[in-house]
């Protein structure tokens, strides 16, 4: 790793003008590429003391050995050079908002003596009229069958076009009637064009107008009693709506828009875009992109906005775009997008009303996206066994890690202390393991001590089980099994609550915690366990008695597997935290109620379970509790009235009204 100081630019050397800085690793690569309003204080701040700055940016600047940058006139010129840099070098600590697939567009190719509807991909050409893009090319199709037979016009390729020509015969579609055959002559160019152009305003949202000429003509051919074009005309007409039903009506203002919401986790980030022409949805995308730099979300809507539209043709870009977050330069953003269109476009973030419900649609596509995204990762057998062996190998471990437990502490300002450990095998979650701890033998808010105490209690239950467990035939202690040696209670013949061996101790911390836990492997004699901390802040890997951590790439599977038995860790002490926490709440509630002793006390505790549900009790109710009568009960009714979050007992009902 570089140190930022001896590339450091002199002092008064950088300007203060708007621009843009690329920082470049030892090899010449471009690594990171951003832009100012002012490149002074905005390079400066990168250069300060490494303590100081978030441990992504210390990352992104240790990594680099130089620095250099371009002044621009304005702002508007520095988010295009930006944009232009970041297509460019492709660097690594930008976030990349890349699809994980191509999306497919409805196109009408304007810019042919014939023009042509057709679905595609890829990169869009000039003179071409674009529709959407869409999730599913079926969906496409099937819309475009419905109006061609009221829009006939040529969706053949050109090759069949010629051919058509030169043997003076239409192909399929023009004997069904769903294309007008230019090919053949049987309408001119003139013609055709009036046709396509029919179609693509009726795609472009202008619906009405063609739903009442159709029906007016259908109404007109019935009163001259031609009923078979009639009927005709009625089959176009469903055509139509049949075609409209498939494109939901959001907004009656006719609203062209670009809806866009965020998901995110410490490494990812989820991104769901709806666009929304005339009041209706045209399209949907959505792609999960690494989250490499440290930016919220205001800085990640930048990004976004930047590579999404940056280099768009102007008919790309909607007249309003409705973010989670507005981002920092939204008027620089709203005069390069506006130059680009050729007329206004306002960024906002909606506050009520349809737009606003729905973004939160949005969102909550978004949040499935990842949660879909993760699962599948988390599923893949090829990526487990990947993950396993980038542990192994950044761990320098004898064997692939099959069986990793991970210890996590939860407590509220040093009050009812509590530990998870949470078992993954073959990197997936073995819920019957798990366990919890209720910290006893520390006081206050210490979270090493707390460490210590619970790898302690639970090697000490492994070394006291396989004490107590009679030797197999062979002198083993129990069959092996891919997570390790097992001990097997001889009274039941199955395995003991701590019966297996981990692989993988992971604690979650850095080297305070690191250090707790091998101490107390240490106490115990026990050698044989690897162990290692995930630090929060910089993901980092840190195992026992290194000056350094190791570090896994941000794209290793390995860390995505740690991480996600480390939030699986918080979120189990967090769960227990919270139910201990509500106990303990009903416990003191209940402390100075008149005849309710301790046993009575958890009774009432037990049969309940929780405060909410004690909270909804009638007094009557709760005197069905064994051990507690009406007079009692209506005491501790009367004191679940008096807790913080204010209730009072209706003593003609004798029900507890929470206010």
């Amino acid at each position: 790793m570089a140190d930022p100081s001896t590339y450091r630019p002199k002092p008064g050397s950088i300007p203060t003008q708007p621009g843009v800085y690329r920082f470049r690793d030892k090899d010449g690569r471009v690594v990171y590429v951003g832009k100012a309003k002012s490149l002074r204080p905005r390079l400066s701040s990168y250069f300060q003391d490494l303590a100081n700055l978030h441990p992504r940016t210390a990352t992104m600047v240790t990594t680099a050995a130089s620095v250099e940058w371009t002044v621009v006139g304005t702002e508007v010129e520095a988010l295009q050079l930006e944009y232009s840099w970041i297509k460019e070098f492709d660097p690594r600590f930008n976030v990349k908002y890349r699809d994980d697939k191509s999306y497919p567009w409805l196109a009408i190719t304007m810019n042919e003596e014939f023009p042509r509807v057709m679905v595609g991909r890829g990169a869009k050409r000039k003179g071409v009229k674009y529709y959407g893009p869409y999730g599913h090319a079926w969906a496409i199709r099937e819309t475009v069958d419905l109006l061609l037979r009221v829009f006939p016009m040529r969706s053949c390729s050109n090759g069949v076009f010629k051919r058509s020509a030169q043997i003076g015969r239409p192909c399929l579609l023009g004997y069904i009637e769903k294309c007008s055959a230019p090919c053949v002559g049987r309408v001119d160019e003139a013609e055709h064009r009036v046709i396509a152009e029919d179609f693509a305003e009726f795609m472009g949202g202008r619906t009405d107008a063609f739903l009442k000429r159709v029906e007016r003509e259908m109404y007109a051919a019935s009163e001259a009693q031609d009923y078979e074009r009639a009927a005709r005309l009625r089959d176009d007409l469903g055509a139509l709506n049949k075609a409209l039903q498939k494109q939901a009506v959001v907004f009656g203002d006719g609203t062209d828009a670009d809806v866009i919401a965020l998901a995110e986790d410490p490494l990812e980030v989820a991104v769901q875009i709806f666009h929304v022409r005339h009041g209706r949805i045209r399209g949907q995308r959505g792609w999960v992109a690494d989250r490499v730099e440290d930016i919220d979300t205001a800085g990640l809507v930048g990004e976004f906005l930047l590579q999404l539209y940056a280099g768009e043709e102007g008919d790309s870009i909607p007249r309003e775009i409705l973010v989670p977050a507005m981002p920092e330069d939204a008027e620089t953003f709203e005069q390069l997008l506006g130059e680009t269109r050729g007329s206004k476009v306002a960024i906002r973030v909606p506050q009520r009303g349809d737009k606003r419900a729905l973004q939160e649609t949005v969102a909550k596509n978004a949040a499935q996206s990842l949660a879909l995204h993760k699962t599948r990762r988390a599923s893949d057998l090829t990526v487990r066994n990947q993950a396993l062996e980038e542990i192994q190998e950044a761990l320098e471990l004898p064997s692939a890690p099959l069986r990793i437990e991970c210890y996590d502490i939860s407590n509220l300002q040093g009050t009812e202390v509590v530990a998870s450990m949470v078992v993954f095998e073959d990197g997936l979650p073995r819920k019957s393991e798990y366990r919890r701890f209720v910290i006893r033998g520390v006081n206050g808010q210490n979270d090493v001590a707390s460490m210590h105490e619970v790898i302690a209690r639970r090697f000490r239950r492994l070394l006291d089980e396989r004490i107590d467990t009679p030797e197999l035939p062979g002198g083993e202690v129990g069959p092996d099994t891919e997570s390790g040696p097992m001990l097997i209670d001889p009274d039941t013949g199955r395995p003991k609550k701590f019966a297996y061996v981990p692989g993988l101790v992971v604690v979650d911390g850095g080297p305070p915690q690191v250090a707790a836990a091998q101490r107390a492997l240490d106490e115990l004699g026990i050698d044989d366990i690897p162990l290692c901390g995930l630090a929060k802040r910089l993901e980092e890997v840190w195992v026992p008695s290194e000056q350094d951590p190791v570090i896994l790439p941000r794209s290793s599977e390995g860390l995505y597997l740690l991480q996600r038995i480390r939030d699986e860790a918080h979120r189990f002490a967090i769960t227990h935290h919270r139910s201990r926490r509500s106990k303990t709440m009903v416990e003191s509630m209940l402390d100075d109620v008149p005849g309710l002793g301790e046993v009575r006390r958890k009774t009432l505790i037990k049969h309940f379970g929780s405060l909410r549900k004690l909270r909804a009790a009638t007094i009557e109710q709760i005197a069905e509790v064994p051990g507690i009568g009406t007079r009692t009960a209506t005491a501790i009714a009367e004191a679940v009235a008096a807790s913080p979050r204010g209730a009072s007992v209706n003593t003609a009902t004798g029900e507890i009204e929470e206010h």
